[in-house]
């Protein structure tokens, strides 16, 4: 038991840790950090991200976070771009350089190479007079006060710390961009997030010939064949020109079995049907009419145009088949 309960003490210590690192770093959004939003945003090429071991897979996480809110970035290794990956990078890019040391020898090779072609270089660093710190030319500190490990060496609060201000980064230019829900679905559209964004109810909806429709005396054994030909569990009642005046779905067809027998299929569908039935409209999100789907514990919507002429139909399963849900 003493094992388990220490186990758990020092589970907590690291989490408290790296947070009071997380939140020192707030005092540290100052001028430089501006000033490396300032340079990033007005540049006409790309963020290139580099750093080694700890600090380089953090770049990558960084790159890959700006990448998909609209900064263009990507992660250069930097042992790797001493033997050739220089030649990715342009004349008009931003250099983001990663090492709590500042001195990583890696990453001070590549400084002539920036320095010559004159690339502004944001330097991420937890020793602001580092080699690095003073090659750059806006130096954003992401020092801690002690790692979380009690040895005191293993990155973690270090780590950590410069995830967390990568992130901030990231999301103060998507705020100054006016980078919205829209344009991160467009850079997303594999992903059920992406989809639930940009996928609208016309990308979806069965129209033409698959619609099941009847009309106010078509009768119900009709009304039950073109549901059962159709297969969406509805039938979509409309007038000569048309327009929606109401629905048959299997519950109506259980109500009036229980009421009337098999006198239902003498009857007409006016009879029997819902009248001003729930609907989207085609240009509204899929999302949308799921959420009224599954607020009302109804399994399809009706889409009318803005005359009320019916143009097609969206079904929950078709919002499983896309990958919505």
């Amino acid at each position: 038991m003493q094992i388990v309960d220490r186990t758990i003490e020092v589970a907590r210590g690291v989490l408290r840790i790296e947070a009071d690192a997380i939140l020192a770093l707030m005092e540290r959004v100052d001028a430089s950090f501006l000033g490396a939003i300032d340079i990033i945003y007005h540049s006409k090429g790309k963020v290139v991200i580099t750093g080694m071991g700890k600090s380089g897979l953090i770049g990558k996480k960084i790159a890959s976070t700006l990448a998909s809110t609209g900064t263009p970035a990507f992660f250069m290794h930097p042992a790797e771009a001493g033997h050739g990956d220089l030649g990715m990078i342009t004349p008009q890019d931003v250099i983001v350089a990663i090492s709590n040391s500042g001195e990583t020898g890696e990453v001070l090779m590549l400084l002539p190479f920036f320095k010559r072609y004159n690339l502004d270089i944001i330097a991420m660093t937890g020793n602001i007079s580092s080699s690095l710190s003073r090659a750059a030319s806006v130096t954003i500190d992401i020092s801690v006060k002690e790692e979380a490990c009690p040895l005191g060496i293993v990155p973690t609060s270090s780590t950590t710390a410069a995830a967390a201000m990568g992130d901030a980064i990231a999301v103060a230019l998507l705020v100054r961009r006016g980078f919205d829900k829209e344009a991160f679905a467009c850079f997303h559209p594999g992903g059920s997030l992406g989809k639930r964004l940009i996928t609208r109810v016309r990308d979806l909806m069965h129209s033409g010939d698959a619609l099941p429709l009847v009309t106010l005396t078509t009768p119900m054994m009709q009304a039950v064949l073109e549901i059962s030909s159709k297969r969406l569990g509805v039938a979509i009642v409309v007038d000569a020109d048309k327009r929606l005046v109401g629905i048959v779905t299997d519950g109506d067809l259980r109500r009036g079995l229980e009421k009337w027998g098999r006198g239902l299929y003498d009857m007409d569908t006016a009879a029997i049907m819902t009248r001003s039935p729930l609907v989207v409209y085609e240009d509204e999100l899929a999302a949308k009419a799921l959420s009224v789907m599954e607020t009302r514990c109804i399994t399809s919507l009706v889409v009318p145009d803005e005359n009320g002429i019916v143009k097609g139909l969206i079904h929950i399963h078709d919002m499983l088949k896309s990958g919505i849900v």
